[in-house]
């Protein structure tokens, strides 16, 4: 089992003790660092700016945002820190949701499987550097030559040659849809809510997607990074309650009602009814009701919390359901510490 250190997004401000968790995390053996962007901070800054201190781990996205910038426009960012990194990046995309897609970025959200499959095709092309890149769309026509076009755009290489042609796309999904395109035309999941119990479930998913012509990896070779929170801890009560402050956000107030992509995949893993009352009470302003409305079943089919034997214990039980990485966060450098000396 590998380990991830996951900064996420930024809040009010940056996170001050980013560089140390990034030192320790190094130091206790973890496989790679990720950043992330919602409407605040971007994603490739901060991991261009905080892993120029780094020498082994690789550098990942988990995720951006497709509706931030162009399929070109990602390459050249993924191609700059490959080369800055020395073939250590990762590049993590992510449809996000109509609210921000929409709402943030003044682009539509229809067709979000089309959209990542001819983004994640127009990517390669530019990394291939094979020849001049050109797209018919309809998402993403290269050249131009909709509306406004004045008709003088002509089909062009990177300058820049990449330094690596397959450097690892990984895409993150939470649908059945989504999670087969991964499989299929992706290097790696990126799962935000996964759990061990509903492997056999994801293993169609991923399976129907293997099995598509063209398929670009083989269940051994594909990497499946999974979000887990992940505490080494004598009080578990304690970090349980906190993390259902954390969920009940997710679950209730993240999306529109009838639109809530985090609430779907709790519903798919038999928490419906909870999903409903959770939602109803978030959304009522009643966040602490909400909280408490979690069961704690729920917490331990998407979290690793306990002490050091409980956690070891976990991690494999995780690792035979197929997950190659525990994507984990971490308040402070004695609790990397303690989850990389837990997993190892």
């Amino acid at each position: 089992m590998k380990l991830g250190l996951q900064l996420g997004y930024w809040g009010a401000a940056p996170p001050e003790n980013a560089p140390a968790l990034i030192a320790e995390a190094e130091r206790a053996g973890f496989d790679a660092v990720f950043t992330a962007e919602s409407w605040g901070s971007d994603a490739f800054t901060p991991l261009s700016w905080w892993g120029a201190s780094t020498s082994r781990m690789r550098l990942g996205t988990s995720v951006v945002q497709l509706s931030a910038r162009t399929p070109t426009s990602a390459a050249m960012h993924a191609l700059t820190l490959d080369h800055l990194s020395g073939g250590r990046f990762i590049l993590g995309l992510g449809v996000s949701g109509p609210q921000v897609v929409e709402g943030w970025y003044g682009q539509p959200f229809a067709k979000p499987l089309a959209r990542t499959r001819e983004y994640v095709s127009i990517i390669r092309r530019v990394l291939a550097r094979e020849e001049k890149v050109e797209s018919d769309g309809p998402h993403y026509p290269l050249p131009y030559t909709g509306p406004g076009a004045l008709g003088l755009g002509r089909p062009l290489r990177p300058i820049t040659h990449p330094l690596r042609a397959d450097l690892p796309i990984w895409l993150g999904a939470e649908g059945p849809k989504n999670v087969a395109l991964a499989a299929e035309i992706a290097d790696g999941w990126l799962a935000i809510y996964y759990s061990p119990r509903l492997a056999p479930m994801y293993d169609q998913w991923l399976d129907e997607g293997f099995a598509r012509p063209g398929a670009r990896r083989s269940r051994a070779d594909f990497e499946i990074a999974a979000t887990c929170h992940v505490v080494v801890t004598e009080d578990r009560d304690a970090e349980l309650a906190a993390l259902r402050r954390v969920m009940a956000l997710y679950i209730g107030g993240m999306g529109a009602p009838g639109m809530n992509f985090h609430a779907d995949v709790f519903s798919r893993m038999g928490y419906a009814e909870e999903v409903t009352e959770i939602g109803r009470l978030f959304l009522a302003g009643r966040r602490d009701e909400a909280a408490a409305a979690i069961p704690e079943r729920l917490l331990d089919d998407v979290a690793i919390v306990g002490d050091a034997e409980f956690v070891r214990a976990e991690v494999r039980r995780w690792e035979q359901a197929g997950v190659t990485m525990l994507l984990v966060t971490a308040p402070h450098r004695k609790a990397v510490r303690a989850i990389a000396e837990a997993v190892r």
